[in-house]
């Protein structure tokens, strides 16, 4: 017998110790440990004559219920996140950029090679992000609205694969917990409507989980090149996800030595260069533009990390026990609660709740659960130990600049173990019963109650095409510069509406006195007016435009709380 079977089969032992596996109940709970869906039990002397179709029977209504349930988590991960889709997403720099970059490519026919940069060092994430999009973008002329349609469906894709990846370590209760949690799950909403590369983290860390837990307990490579399918994206989309590659790697190696010599494990590490293939080839687009930019970007990476710029120092820097517990905190709590600044105390009972979890799961649970347990519970420690190291910013919390997606690979993780804290739980009677349900309850009430606005604290996308609307009907027929305030604050959300409605600005930066004759657009952050020194909305404008050579503002345009647009326009 298999080890995979074997596991399986003390599984089903295990779950009918502890809730009964009488009829069609044993037979559920039996289906619940994936592998040993398939072991018949066998017939007593006093057993019934159809005793055996009863039991297909029931087995045939659950696995019909379990798609009914799916498809409802589907359903209700699609409704939260499409509702209201062109207003919910933010709108600043960085979403211009990518729609900036999108467009280049299916108007103007330049394809990128580089993904979006990164917040240190002049690196970048990677170019795949733009591709998955594109198709998107090409068929809407870079309509913003069906970019972010094509990012709420990769987030509903997340919200299923989290629901295949509990379902198939705990069986159907974990599977429906964690797929409910995610569907609701205020953070996750937020991460499917907005146009920003973290977004994909999500659902490509989903599919590598899950696909190689698959391959280990189904003992069938073929997943191996999935999983690394996943994690390719995963990485691609920001480059912190690497960190899961490490327990990935640390798995194949495992399954690796656990088979036999001769066809099997050959067939394995073929299954597994395969997968070091498609890593590789994501890759394809950066060598490409390394090739013909005399390998830049590795010289950057070098560069910034012998400069120490990214570690965390001085009196102010949290100590590094401390900055372990923030980063676990937020690491276990995000998932459920959002940033750990907006809900404290929920943040702390969901991040505990986790740990509680995964430590009963790995002493308590049986093959193949516990294995799976003590793989997350490494997997957690390690990004969590690697989070420290490679983003101290995580230590810090600053509103309006979000730096939660650094750990976003780890959130189906999280999901999972809450699913399968729920399900070992509601197999015990109809006490853990009645807990389990009111523990994921309360989840999914904080969640609804806690759902993104309908209208992003920015106005979103609307907000920036009304502001551009505003800047042309100001300028008029003549040329213009847009610039940024504070200087390192690229103006593309005001620069990719612009651009789109046909009237792009002749140049991008710091402008110089010889550029008085033509207008000038001023885009100011009032989330960095202590780096200013001025206000915006006059102040800061103002200085910037009179040692430009600008004496008078024509219009003031306040796109939002945070964001002031000014214009001026040459001297009569």
């Amino acid at each position: 017998m298999g080890e995979a079977r074997a596991e399986g089969e003390a599984r089903a032992v295990g779950e009918g110790r502890t809730a009964g596996t009488g009829g069609a109940g044993g037979l559920a709970a039996r289906a619940g440990t994936g592998e040993a869906i398939g072991v018949a039990a066998p017939a007593g002397p006093t057993r019934a004559a159809g005793g055996a179709e009863l039991e297909t029977d029931a087995a045939n209504v659950s696995a019909r219920l379990e798609w009914v349930g799916l498809l409802g988590i589907v359903a209700l991960a699609a409704v939260l996140r499409f509702v209201d889709l062109p207003t919910r997403g933010m709108w600043d720099s960085d979403q211009g950029h990518d729609m900036l970059v999108l467009r280049s490519w299916v108007i103007d026919g330049v394809v990128p090679l580089l993904g979006p940069p990164t917040s240190t060092g002049g690196i970048h994430h990677g170019a795949l992000y733009y591709w998955l999009l594109a198709p998107a973008a090409a068929l809407s002329r870079a309509d913003p609205v069906a970019v972010t349609a094509a990012i709420a469906l990769f987030g509903v894709a997340a919200v299923a694969a989290t629901w295949w990846l509990a379902r198939t370590l705990g069986g159907p209760v974990a599977g429906l917990v964690a797929g409910v949690l995610m569907a609701v799950s205020p953070s996750s909403i937020e991460e499917s409507t907005f146009i920003w590369n973290p977004t994909l983290v999500p659902v490509a860390s989903a599919i590598a989980v899950a696909a190689a837990w698959r391959a280990w307990t189904t003992r069938r490579a073929r997943w191996w090149p999935v999983a690394a399918a996943g994690q390719a994206v995963a990485m691609q989309a920001h480059v912190l996800a690497a960190i899961l590659l490490v327990p990935l790697v640390a798995l194949v190696i495992a399954d690796l030595r656990r088979r036999e010599p001769g066809t099997e494990r050959r067939r394995a590490v073929a299954a597994a260069v395969a997968g070091l293939g498609v890593i590789a080839l994501s890759y394809l687009p950066l060598l490409v533009h390394e090739l013909g930019h005399g390998f830049a970007e590795p010289q950057r990476l070098i560069g910034f990390a012998a400069s120490g710029e990214g570690a965390a120092s001085g009196d102010g820097a949290p100590t590094i026990i401390l900055r372990l517990v923030i980063v676990a905190i937020r690491s276990l709590s995000w998932p459920f609660t959002g940033l750990l600044t907006g809900a404290p105390i929920p943040a702390l009972l969901a991040a505990t709740a986790i740990v509680l979890i995964l430590g009963w799961r790995v002493r308590a649970a049986v093959p193949p659960e516990r294995s799976a347990a003590v793989w997350f519970a490494a997997t957690i420690a390690w990004s969590i130990a690697a989070l420290v190291v490679a983003a101290p910013s995580l230590a810090t919390i600053v509103p309006g600049l979000p730096n939660d997606h650094y750990h976003a690979f780890l959130d189906t993780i999280v999901f999972a173990i809450a699913g399968l804290g729920a399900a070992s739980v509601w197999r015990r009677g109809t006490a853990g019963r009645a807990v389990a349900a009111t523990g994921v309850l309360l989840g999914v009430v904080f969640g609804v109650a806690n759902l993104p606005p309908r209208i992003a604290p920015d106005g979103g996308w609307p907000a920036a095409e009304r502001a551009a609307a505003e800047v042309l009907d100001a300028v008029g027929p003549r040329d213009y510069v847009v610039v940024g305030l504070p200087g390192f604050k690229p103006a593309d959300a005001l620069v990719f509406p612009l651009t789109r409605a046909g009237m792009p600005p002749v140049a991008v930066g710091q402008p110089s006195a010889g550029q008085s004759h033509v207008g000038l657009v001023v885009v100011c952050d009032r989330l960095f007016e202590g780096v200013l020194g001025a206000r915006c909305g006059g102040e800061a404008e103002d200085a910037l435009a009179l040692e430009a050579g600008f004496t008078t503002s024509a219009r003031r345009i306040a796109v939002s709380d945070r964001t002031s647009v000014s214009v001026y326009l040459p001297a009569p």
